[in-house]
């Protein structure tokens, strides 16, 4: 009988930085079809990396009823399990972070405006 052995990749997961925001609005661009960030950009916070190559974002945005939560954006490399991973993951750190862009709203609403209206100075 033959055994197939199954390679899997792990997850790393970082702190986003400034350095890592072009790379950031690259994936957010193709998994929107777009050529201008928005809103829905929203504040990174998370990385996920695979073979030191960025793959997913957690990014701090504002849902429909104005508080504060997070969306994972993701170049569909990861698989179900993985996205699972990375979304407790981020949670967690959403939760543990007080600092005023997790917290204050209007802080968040801010922060958010001026990112776009940098990433889009183009």
């Amino acid at each position: 009988m033959e055994t197939v052995a199954q390679h899997q990749e792990i997850l790393q997961y970082a702190e986003a930085y400034i350095s890592d925001i072009l790379m950031l609005k690259n994936i957010f661009l193709q998994t929107h079809n777009g050529k201008k960030v928005n809103q829905n950009f929203g504040l990174p916070f998370l990385l996920a990396k695979k073979e030191n190559k960025t793959i997913a974002f957690a990014s701090l945005v504002m849902n429909g009823k104005g508080l504060i939560t997070f969306k994972i954006y993701n170049k569909m490399e990861m698989t179900d399990t993985e996205m699972e991973i990375f979304f407790a993951h981020a949670e967690v750190c959403f939760k543990k972070n007080n600092s005023p862009n997790f917290r204050n709203p209007e802080q968040l609403k801010s922060s958010i405006s001026r990112m776009v209206s940098w990433l889009n100075l183009e």
